[in-house]
């Protein structure tokens, strides 16, 4: 078979594609379904791959969990972790124990300052009873010079309420008078400026009546001594009262003593 004559004179190929004509639509050759698309990364001319490699982090199709230096440097970073934990607790527990301390130390220090304060108003409290000791002493000597009978005026009957106010109001205080004739000498309590001998027959006198400067004769055993007497010497007179500032003598008591 001769071939054909194209518009130029040439022969076409059978089998050839037709060469395009100028003006007309381009048509898309058809894929070979026996060939598989291409779904792996392509390389440029670049370097730069045109699929998506943000998910494989493999080298050489290897994962690195299985790399030796990567394991070690795992252990390395937990090892250094544990330390630092343990650095950690040790401080904690340093400074919980300096926080106890502290507070330990606080509440000792609020219970001292307290315990200044109680002392410093009881001393107050104190002084300023010891400074109207000497009204108390006025007011007995006024009592001592009125007396207690019926002729006294109406100026003494309101000292003597004024006195009794007074001293009332410091007893319920913690103001303690002492002032009780005939008990035993105490020398906390007691200031002695005068002292009498016990008179002829006084159990605590060193002479009795009757007795001979020879020694006495015997009955068997010594006469008891009076029930209830005091031993030793006894508080004649108080010329001067005493007191006592919450179960702490102030001030002694000026007595005379017998005995």
């Amino acid at each position: 078979m001769t071939p054909q004559s194209g518009p130029t004179g040439g022969g076409r190929v059978p089998g050839a594609p037709r060469p395009a004509t100028p003006g007309a639509p381009r048509r898309e050759t058809a894929l070979d379904p026996r060939v598989e698309p291409v779904t792996g990364d392509v390389v440029g001319a670049s370097g730069d791959t045109s699929g998506d490699t943000s998910g494989d982090t493999s080298v050489g199709g290897r994962s690195p969990t299985g790399d030796p230096s990567t394991e070690a440097a795992n252990d390395t970073v937990v090892d250094d972790l544990d330390d630092l934990l343990v650095t950690a607790r040790r401080e904690r527990d340093e400074y919980l124990d300096m926080v106890r301390r502290v507070q330990a130390d606080f509440e000792n220090y609020k219970k001292r300052m307290l315990r200044q304060q109680t002392d410093h108003l009881e001393r107050a409290a104190e002084d300023l009873v010891s400074k109207v000791l000497p009204v108390l002493d006025a007011f007995d000597l006024a009592r001592a010079h009125l007396g207690d009978g019926d002729n006294v005026s109406p100026e003494g009957k309101a000292l003597v309420a004024g006195s009794n106010l007074l001293a009332d109001t410091l007893a319920r205080e913690g103001l303690e008078r002492i002032d009780n004739p005939g008990e035993s000498f105490d020398p906390t309590t007691h200031e002695a400026v005068e002292h009498v001998s016990a008179p002829t027959g006084d159990p605590t006198g060193s002479d009795a009546p009757g007795t001979s400067s020879g020694p006495a004769p015997s009955t068997g055993s010594a006469a008891p001594a009076e029930s209830g007497a005091p031993a030793g010497p006894v508080v004649d007179q108080v010329l001067r009262a005493g007191y006592r500032w919450k179960g702490r003598v102030i001030r002694p008591a000026m007595v005379r003593v017998r005995g």
